[in-house]
């Protein structure tokens, strides 16, 4: 039959084709079975066992669960948030004062292990007091003891504080503490006089003779230092560094010896030593 491109039986939908599904695959091995030569179970064991081997399904020589064999069953050792033990569980929600086990529990304050004791034997030179009667009628003292017994004494209220013989007073301790203070500040003033002592002498007046010579040294020096500043004042043009440098550092060496000079010619020099 010719192809034409188009024709009325394209307008017919086809007929869906039910396909029959083929029979399901089950192993006659069970699913929980490891597969041939694992060893992927003796992992964190002591035990480098394989299973499986040759075809042969049949259960791992080391079981996947807790304790083995023995112990609780697999996931019986998983700790429950829920079933944590209560604050006082076993007492009935709170503890027992000891009064309260003395009268409901006396057995639990009775001591588990208890000495055995002998009985005391008596020696053979010791005789038992014997014949000893009283006329003596407790009945009648005991009633009369305690008719004329005066009452005993109940406190009176709270106590007072405000009535104690040390109210209002300063304690002794803080007397002790000061008198601390006060030791710790005479220590601190004599280390500070010694140490002035100290100073003081090590240092000496200054001789007259002494004063001259400084003063006329020092005066020497003040002439070398101006007439080498003299020599550089005719220069009006300071186009170097230098220069500029050499007159501030003669400038500098003047002012200080005229200050030195100055100082020298006071009386009442005095020298220390350590200097």
């Amino acid at each position: 039959m010719a192809n034409f491109g188009e024709s009325i039986y394209n307008m017919i939908p086809p007929k869906m084709e039910v396909r029959e599904k083929p029979p399901m695959h089950r192993s006659k091995y069970a699913g929980t079975q490891p597969p041939t030569g694992s060893t992927f179970h003796a992992a964190s064991t002591t035990c480098p066992a394989y299973s499986n081997t040759d075809g042969a399904a049949v259960e791992k020589p080391v079981a996947d669960k807790t304790h083995g064999t023995f112990g609780k069953k697999q996931g019986g050792y998983s700790s429950d948030p829920n079933g944590y033990m209560k604050k006082a569980e076993k007492t009935g929600g709170r503890v027992l004062s000891l009064a309260e086990v003395k009268t409901q529990n006396p057995e639990a304050l009775a001591p588990k292990h208890l000495k055995t004791r002998t009985s005391i034997i008596p020696k053979a030179d010791e005789a038992p007091v014997m014949n000893l009667v009283t006329s003596k009628n407790f009945i009648v003292a005991n009633a009369v003891e305690t008719i004329l017994s005066a009452p005993r004494k109940l406190p009176e209220g709270a106590k007072d504080f405000l009535k104690k013989e040390d109210y209002g007073k300063v304690p002794k301790y803080l007397q002790h503490i000061k008198q601390d203070i006060e030791a710790e500040y005479d220590y601190i003033q004599q280390l500070h006089q010694d140490r002035e002592e100290e100073e003081y002498a090590q240092k000496r007046p200054l001789g007259e003779d002494e004063r001259g010579s400084i003063v006329e040294g020092l005066k020497s020096k003040w002439e070398q230092v101006n007439t080498a500043y003299q020599g550089g004042t005719h220069m009006t043009k300071m186009d170097t560094m230098g220069k500029m440098k050499r007159k501030e550092r003669y400038e500098a060496e003047l002012s200080q010896i005229e200050k030195d000079i100055e100082k020298m010619s006071r009386g009442n020099i005095v020298v220390d030593s350590r200097m």
